[in-house]
Parts: C-alpha cells; sequence; structure tokens
C-alpha cells in the first residue's frame, strides 16, 4: 500500500521518527479500535468527543442524533480533528523523566460529509456488524423512523498519520547503573465472557 499524501501541517512534528503515513499501518490501528475522540471548533469554544467508529476503506464512519449539538455543528462541513488511540504498555525507566508510554494512535483531519440514501443504510449495517463482531446475528435492523432521527457522517482519510512507539525506556548513559527496576508492564484490551440478558426470557 502507498503512503498517504500528508501535507506539511498535519505531519507528525514532535519524535517524527515514530510517524507514518502507510495506509496499512493507519488501517491496522483504526480497524483496532471502537472509540475515537472527535474534536472541533463552536462559536461557544473547543469540543471533544469520545465517538463510536467505523472504517469504510479510506474513510471512517460515525453517527449521532440528528437534533444532537454536535451533528448540528458538523453537517455543514466544519473541520474537525479525529484521533484514535491504543495504549499498549507503561514504561518505566530508571529515571522518572524517561518514563513514557507505548501506543499506537492515529490523527486524522477534514470536514466531515453527510452521508445520505443507500450509502446511509449501508453505513448502518457496517456499524451493526462491527458491534457484534463474529457473534451471532438476527437483531431487528433500524426502522425508517430510527433512521431519519439518525444522521451518519463520513470523513475521508487525507490529511491523515499515525504515530507509534515500543520498545523499552531510553535512559540516559549515566543512569543505566541506578539500581532501579526498568520495563515494559504490557497493557491490553479484552473482551469478558458474554453475559446474557434474561428480562424478556421466558419463565421455565
Amino acid at each position: 500500500m502507498s503512503d498517504y499524501p500528508t501535507t506539511r501541517p498535519y505531519r507528525v512534528r514532535q519524535a517524527a521518527n515514530r510517524g507514518s503515513y502507510d495506509r496499512e499501518t493507519v488501517h491496522a490501528i483504526l480497524d483496532a479500535g471502537y472509540v475515537a475522540h472527535i474534536a472541533f471548533v463552536t462559536r461557544s469554544g473547543p469540543v471533544a468527543l469520545p465517538m463510536f467508529y467505523v472504517r469504510d476503506g479510506e474513510s471512517v464512519l460515525f453517527h449521532g442524533s440528528r437534533g444532537a449539538r454536535f451533528m448540528k455543528e458538523l453537517t455543514p462541513g466544519t473541520d474537525m480533528c479525529f484521533t484514535v488511540t491504543h495504549l499498549d504498555g507503561l514504561v518505566l525507566a530508571r529515571s522518572a523523566f524517561h518514563h513514557s508510554m507505548n501506543y499506537r494512535s492515529v490523527m486524522a483531519h477534514g470536514k466531515p460529509e453527510l452521508v445520505c440514501g443507500p450509502e446511509k443504510d449501508r453505513a448502518m449495517a457496517l456499524f451493526t456488524a462491527r458491534v457484534r463482531d463474529g457473534r451471532p446475528d438476527g437483531e431487528r435492523p433500524p426502522n425508517a423512523k430510527e433512521l431519519k432521527a439518525t444522521d451518519v457522517l463520513r470523513l475521508p482519510l487525507v490529511e491523515v498519520a499515525a504515530k507509534v512507539r515500543s520498545g523499552g525506556p531510553l535512559d540516559d548513559e549515566e543512569d543505566m547503573s541506578l539500581p532501579v527496576w526498568a520495563g515494559v508492564i504490557p497493557m491490553q484490551v479484552t473482551f469478558g465472557e458474554a453475559v446474557r440478558d434474561v428480562a424478556a426470557l421466558p419463565e421455565g
């Protein structure tokens, strides 16, 4: 896969060696996540919101109530920032200054587009499949009233960058002999055992 054509204002500056514009890297980070933070500026000030999302090829999709403030702000095509971060471990160094974290992140900038018509139906199906993620289907699809009350926005992946840190601590040479434990404490997100909703199950 080729790199994204990310322009200079949106390329990684701090620790630039950890930046990546490779499509495969960006897609893998996005596909591993469920929650993004979207940020934009309103007349009342800056706003940042956690949001469920799904990647659809060279774009990301997210949705919400048509009456929600953030949808009214973003639907006209407001500039926004979309970020996803996975924390992979705490990095403990010999000096407090060099403590760090291992992570994978993606940041994308752009103007969202309103998804309508058959594409909206397809987007809603993608959301459902992502939540289900391999579990049995059979749930009722959204009805006309629910679809009308929901807006779907698409953010094309154009101005996008990944940033990844891995490995152990980067201590100064003079601290390497300190009698202090140093290393990485791994972190990961796992699914627990499913708990069935029994509220509507028949007795017996």
